[in-house]
């Protein structure tokens, strides 16, 4: 038996920091402030070049496409980014879910 499940009829959509994202914290370790995630960029959105001070990112894509710095990323693509370097601005081409683990505390700059 797995120690935790994350059901999806158990969770909900959140706002995210930005307009035009939702975030459904499927798993946070509360005391090292880890977390996984679902997010959801809505279509037509651009979300600010940004930093992650605290965490590194990986994301997966699983549906749809953005666009960062002249290139669209679409399902199936893995991001890894480094706590502490910007990136973005990310462009929503159409609506992006992804599974996305922060291995710190969620803080963004």
């Amino acid at each position: 038996m797995f120690p935790y499940v994350a059901l999806r009829k158990d969770k909900v959509w959140q706002p995210g920091p930005y307009e035009g994202v939702e975030l459904m914290v499927l798993h946070q370790h509360e005391s090292a402030g880890r977390v996984v995630m679902l997010r959801k960029f809505k279509a037509g959105h651009t979300i600010p070049a940004h930093t992650h001070p605290e965490a590194n990112e990986w994301a997966y894509v699983l549906c749809g496409d953005w666009e960062e710095s002249g290139v669209a990323y679409t399902a199936g693509t893995l991001f890894f980014v480094p706590k502490g370097v910007r990136h973005g601005p990310h462009i929503a081409r159409s609506e992006v879910i992804s599974l996305t683990v922060f291995d710190g505390p969620l803080t963004v700059a």
